[in-house]
């Protein structure tokens, strides 16, 4: 199995699922990310859970390509980008944070992009059978 089937299979339904919880618990969601950008702490660990699969995704797979695999390439420098600046420019990311997600609306936009995309990602790692 090629290495972006194999991460587009891992992150593809988690990213569905993540899209169809914040979709339908969207008060839930506004007062963790409100108590998290409170906290330094859970800045910093999220942080850390974003920089090594980001990492580890570029380690495997990050090559350019011209079709639907350079979205594992993005996802990974996202990923990777976004730690490191969770983890060097703490302030920053509870305001950007804070900022964005203060009206339902960017969270039902978020949610709907990540449910989208995950369907997509799933839908492309297991149609290679």
């Amino acid at each position: 199995m090629q290495p972006a089937v194999f991460i587009a299979r891992l992150v593809g339904p988690a990213l569905a699922v993540i899209g169809v919880g914040v979709l339908l618990n969207s008060a839930n969601y506004a007062a963790m990310i409100t108590e998290a950008v409170r906290s330094p702490t859970l800045i910093y660990l999220s942080g850390l859970l974003s920089l090594f699969p980001g990492i580890a995704m570029l380690n495997v797979y990050r090559a350019w390509t011209a079709d639907w695999r350079v979205i594992i390439t993005v996802l990974g420098w996202l990923l990777a980008l976004g730690g490191v600046i969770r983890i060097v420019l703490p302030q920053f990311t509870a305001t950007l944070a804070a900022t964005i997600y203060s009206t339902s609306a960017a969270l039902t936009v978020f949610a709907v992009v990540v449910l989208l995309l995950g369907g997509y990602l799933s839908f492309e790692g297991y149609r290679q059978a």
